[in-house]
């Protein structure tokens, strides 16, 4: 791994992933796109090492998530179902029930990972978005997404279930009956239907932009006061109580409040110019 100062380099041994860091922003571009970015076991380890990776870059500010050329990510790999066609009665146990990443498989983690990231994370979903490369956009904080995107809970076609983390997440965007529906059909749907169910935050003629231009707006902010919001919300999307989140809140704001970055964005406002953040 280089160091996060580099202007671009691939993780992992089989060019999955691109990461580069401007301003405080990291392009993450999966780049695998004559395969639609699918997922194979080199996809799914450039992703937990990537995720891992910005967990500790310093100054990072945003993320985005994104596919290179047709499509955001088309799930699993060819190559993978055709393996399970000749698998009949193979246990898969030891390969799924260990959880090596805390509560999770490695699966599940090259998803929820981008929820481990301290920063916001965005994905830029366009073209395609299918089974796992479905569940891999959830594990971002906001989802810009193209209206014509095709995504689909695809796993019911191969006889399988959702299993990178979709489960867990889903419950926090929409409601129980519309995601048993999409999961019993397997149906695809489009980015403009995702919007109106609330797993898209925002449809966009060009998802990359965007996103990248709300992470660069969002670098602009207190980092303090940024890291200090994405706990909270996932204090809260893991179902803690009122008065946890509460005690939380005021914790987080007696820490804020005085701070060097407090302190600066109150009088880069009142001075009307840009901030200037301590590390």
């Amino acid at each position: 791994m280089r160091s996060e100062m580099d202007k671009g380099y691939v993780v992992g041994a089989g060019d999955r992933v691109r990461i580069s860091i401007k301003d405080g922003v990291a392009d993450v571009v999966l780049i695998r796109g004559e395969k639609m970015n699918a997922l194979d076991q080199a996809m799914f380890d450039a992703l937990i090492e990537a995720g891992e990776h910005l967990c500790q870059v310093p100054d990072l500010r945003a993320v985005v998530l994104s596919g290179e050329g047709k499509g955001f990510c088309a799930g699993l790999d060819m190559g993978r179902f055709q393996g399970m066609a000749s698998a009949q009665g193979q246990s898969h146990e030891l390969r799924l029930m260990p959880r090596v990443y805390g509560h999770a498989n490695a699966p599940q983690h090259a998803v929820l990972v981008w929820r481990k990231i301290p920063v916001p994370v965005i994905a830029a979903v366009h073209g395609v978005a299918l089974g796992g490369g479905f569940q891999l956009m959830l594990g971002a904080d906001m989802r810009f997404v193209e209206a014509q995107t095709k995504l689909s809970i695809m796993e019911i076609k191969w006889g399988l279930v959702p299993d990178m983390g979709g489960v867990a997440l889903m419950r926090r965007l929409m409601r129980s009956d519309q995601i048993r529906e999409l999961t019993y059909s397997g149906r695809i749907f489009s980015g403009q239907e995702a919007h109106a169910l609330g797993l898209a935050t925002r449809l966009c003629d060009d998802p990359r932009s965007e996103a990248l231009a709300m992470a660069h707006e969002i670098a602009l902010r207190s980092p303090d006061a940024i890291r200090a919001a994405k706990r909270l919300y996932a204090l809260a999307d893991d179902g803690a109580s009122e008065a946890e989140l509460l005690l939380a809140e005021s914790r987080e704001q007696a820490a804020l409040l005085g701070s060097a970055n407090q302190v600066e964005s109150v009088r880069a406002n009142l001075e009307k110019r840009k901030p200037v953040w301590c590390s």
